[in-house]
């Protein structure tokens, strides 16, 4: 397989061309033949242009790339070596929601053949692939798994915003159905990727793998989170004592936060959904979540007795938010928590505002039915910092004060500033 998408012989394709999809894409684009496929036509004809929807990739990165984008599902008959990189959520309920993945499934499914390869990169619990996928591939195709077509999983690790890191400069975990399988998809992913290859040993290794990162992740943002409302009762700043925790050699240094996006905030719950299903219930993981997903509620309560110390009347109150997006210097509101908090806020009948440089007012709107200003006052009763964007990272607390009127409140959910009191009550997670 490899040597034959070498010589271009072979086609690689990608479904699904989101933050991971497409810059996977581009970097197999430089090197072979690919086929990147995405049901949104609007997203496509953007691509076509050079235009990256995510607004992660620049269009210089599109020069060079032998690659068709399409948004018919059945131009993937041209391709043999399948990538599937579609986004896996979860539902109201925080059940996880394979819609899409079963949907891409379903079309590549349509198309296979002998001898193709199919891997998937979205993010699934243990068994997923090869419980819930390789059936449909089977259904459809009427072909069988590792006597007709190969499969394997290789978990996405791109970290949106992160220029210092990029696809080609991450460690690539990589697995097949067998020995095989194993060692040609390695060596394609091999080919693009700098950092190294690992090879798994199964497939639900790698699919274990992926959740645990997330899942680590999200527990130790959630103790912080807890260390964080505990020093606030104390009146202690927590900012300064992981400060100084952190000069011990082996501390690690995880900071409170509003914990959202489409990873931290969603994965672990695929790991919690499959426990539950073979007889465990989950305790230390669940906990987390539920930490992190009352930040919002806790802030906003905080501020409304903060407000009510001023002598302001919340119902009588101006907020303004700034930063909707899930994390800085990207343009992605998917599952973000600041949509939380102001929710929240919005339940005490305070009137909020909320701008962002780099999050889309269509997109906010449509997403939310929230709408965002064009243009700031200079009467807000709070301040709200909730991400920190590089355009807020230099603000002044003489800003702040221009923005506000009397007794102004900034709430610094990000640890940015070390503002003194001077007119402003400054307070920070």
């Amino acid at each position: 397989m490899f040597k034959e998408i070498q010589e271009k012989k072979k086609v690689i394709s990608v479904t699904g061309l989101g933050y991971v999809g497409l810059p996977l894409a581009l970097a197999f684009a430089k090197k072979f033949k690919v086929i990147g496929f995405d049901i949104s036509k609007e997203r496509v004809e953007l691509m076509r242009k050079n235009i990256d929807p995510s607004k992660e990739l620049e269009s210089s990165d599109f020069d060079g790339a032998d690659i068709k984008f399409t948004y018919d599902a059945k131009d993937l008959a041209e391709a043999h070596f399948h990538i599937i990189g579609v986004p896996t959520d979860i539902d109201s309920h925080k059940v996880p929601n394979l819609t899409p993945l079963k949907k891409a499934s379903e079309s590549v499914g349509k198309i296979l053949k002998k001898g193709d390869y199919v891997i998937y990169e979205s993010t699934v619990y243990p068994g997923c692939t090869e419980e819930d996928c390789v059936p449909i591939l089977e259904k459809l195709s009427g072909l069988k798994m590792g006597e007709d077509f190969k499969v394997g999983y290789s978990p996405e690790r791109i970290n949106p915003g992160d220029k210092a890191r990029p696809l080609t400069k991450i460690l690539k975990i990589v697995s097949g159905c067998d020995e095989e399988s194993l060692e040609e998809i390695a060596s394609v992913y091999e080919s693009i990727i700098e950092a190294g290859i690992y090879k798994a040993p199964t497939i639900k290794v790698a699919e274990a793998a992926k959740i645990i990162e997330n899942t680590q992740r999200d527990l130790n943002i959630s103790l912080m989170n807890e260390l964080s409302m505990i020093f606030d009762l104390m009146d202690i700043d927590t900012k300064e004592v992981l400060k100084a925790a952190g000069t011990k050699w082996n501390f690690l240094k995880f900071f409170p936060g509003l914990v959202g996006g489409h990873c931290i905030g969603v994965d672990p719950y695929y790991l919690v959904h499959k426990s539950k299903k073979i007889g465990y219930d989950p305790q230390v993981i669940l906990s987390g979540r539920r930490i992190n997903d009352q930040m919002p509620a806790f802030i906003a309560k905080r501020l409304i007795q903060m407000l009510i110390q001023r002598g302001k009347n919340p119902q009588e109150t101006k907020v303004l938010v700034k930063g909707i997006t899930f994390k800085e210097d990207v343009a992605d509101i998917r599952n973000s928590k600041v949509v939380d908090l102001i929710r929240e806020l919005m339940e005490f009948s305070i009137n909020v505002h909320v701008v962002d440089p780099h999050a889309s007012p269509n997109e906010v709107a449509h997403e939310y039915k929230l709408t965002m200003v064009d243009k700031i006052s200079d009467d807000y009763d709070a301040v709200i910092v909730a991400v920190a964007h590089k355009e807020y990272q230099e603000l002044s607390n003489e800003y702040f004060k221009s923005i506000t009127n009397e007794k102004p409140i900034i709430m610094d959910l990000k640890g940015i500033y070390n503002f003194s009191d001077n007119g402003l009550v400054y307070w920070r997670l």
